[in-house]
């Protein structure tokens, strides 16, 4: 038995019952926190012009595409939600692939039980969620640990699509072995920090890999065969057997804020300094950040769209001194070109700290000092981004809140209060129906 056996053996066989209780419940935070990144991200000029899209150029009555409430083919819906879900950067994440499995996999989650109907029940769909999620953290540390070049979420989640997509539609053994190969040769070869040097729709590549995944699944059923999957690449054979045993979703992190994870300890550290002082914006005289390397590496230039404005580090952290909060109202027009919130950007100063750097990539800290006109200097001290595991992460009631933050603005109190309730019981649902006709525009 190869790697791939063995990854194809817990695809194929894991059942709720087997997965831990713990487990089953990070299982329901993730899908609900997910879906809030998804619906909140719906409403951004990305999302609406993929939807547009996919209605002219994929088209099909199969699946729904969230929030917008258009129709297209599992390989369309895919594509858009997938762009939705991370539109807003503020989407799930695990620190060791440095990227984002919750995006990759819950837009081909919901297309494929779409595509499976009847078959669907909430007990599959949450089993083929956590099924996601493993596959696709392991697929991503493998892909770093082979290539050189840092490529972005969509490079790994492809394969992490494909397996939740098989799983659900039911693909035989040898299909869904020729459909993870597929989708890793198929998979957008992103390379991320050219994604950050120039900021643009494309984000993370989760997108793009989210419809690579899904087609992948679907030309598989046809009789498409592929390459060799990527887990026979793995230099640690242990990453393999622990499937199924090993839960690494438990580990990841959740993300109060609208921007890169890179920025958000900085951000945690302006916001820090925001409730404990009050200070006057008009007597700042500088802001130093000081960093590490790979969060020195974000814009400090002013956003001319929401992508420029989540990679960027100047950006969130003068509206967390402004506003309070780095939200999605922060990372959207208007707000993005508001002239005081863009003068305080200006006085962001970012310094690569070295003590920072050696931490990176296991702790992401970040330290904001602010110094006034009067002479006073503020400093948050060293900050690491909240939700964070295994330390910080959010209570339910925190990720129900942050779902409402994002929801309700979009579809209303009611049907986000009723989408928390159906997530929490997601094992207990018939269908995927329910969930999707609440995720409709008002």
């Amino acid at each position: 038995m190869d790697n791939t056996d063995r990854i194809i053996d817990f695809i194929l066989g894991l059942q709720l019952e087997d997965v831990p209780t713990e487990a089953v419940h990070q299982g329901k935070r993730c899908f609900l926190d997910t879906l809030g990144a998804l619906l909140g991200g719906a409403s951004t000029p990305v999302a609406q012009l993929m939807a547009e899209l996919a209605v002219s150029c994929f088209a099909g009555n199969d699946c729904t595409l969230l929030a917008n409430g258009g129709r297209a083919s599992p390989v369309g819906a895919a594509l858009v939600n997938g762009f939705a879900v991370n539109a807003l950067d503020i989407d799930d994440g695990h620190r060791l692939v440095k990227g984002h499995p919750g995006a990759c996999v819950m837009p081909v989650l919901i297309a494929a039980a779409e595509l499976a109907g009847s078959a669907a029940d909430g007990r599959q769909l949450l089993t083929s969620l956590i099924i996601g999620y493993e596959v696709g953290i392991r697929a991503g540390l493998i892909r770093h640990a082979t290539y050189s070049m840092y490529h972005a979420s969509g490079s790994w989640g492809a394969v992490a699509g494909a397996a939740v997509a098989g799983r659900m539609i039911g693909l035989e053994r040898t299909q869904l072995r020729e459909a993870l190969g597929t989708a890793e040769y198929h998979a957008p070869i992103a390379p991320m920090m050219k994604g950050i040097e120039k900021p643009s729709m494309g984000k993370d590549g989760i997108g793009w890999g989210a419809m690579a995944g899904m087609a992948s699944a679907l030309m598989a059923q046809r009789g498409f065969t592929g390459i060799e999957s990527l887990f026979e690449d793995t230099p640690e054979p242990g990453l393999i057997e622990s499937i199924g045993t090993d839960y690494l979703f438990m580990n990841l992190y959740f993300k109060p804020y609208a921007a890169c994870r890179w920025a958000q300890p900085a951000a945690a550290g302006a916001l820090k300094i925001f409730r404990s002082s009050a200070i006057d914006i008009e007597s700042i005289v500088s802001i130093k950040v000081k960093t590490f390397k790979a969060a020195a590496s974000l814009s400090n230039k002013h956003p001319h769209n929401t992508e420029e404005a989540q990679y960027n580090l100047a950006y969130p952290v003068a509206a967390a001194l402004l506003d309070g909060e780095v939200g999605a109202a922060q990372v959207l027009p208007p707000r993005i070109f508001d002239k005081t919130l863009l003068a305080l950007s200006d006085k962001v100063e970012v310094m690569v700290d070295e003590e920072f750097e050696r931490a990176f990539p296991q702790k992401t800290h970040s330290e904001v000092i602010i110094r006034t006109r009067d002479g006073k200097a503020l400093s948050s001290g060293s900050v690491e981004p909240p939700w964070e595991a295994p330390d910080t992460l959010p209570t339910d009631a925190e990720l129900e809140s942050k779902f409402h933050r994002l929801v309700e603005p979009i579809l209303g109190a009611t049907k986000s209060l009723r989408l928390i309730e159906l997530a929490w019981s997601l094992d207990q649902i018939s269908s995927i129906k329910e969930i999707t006709e609440l995720c409709r525009y008002t």
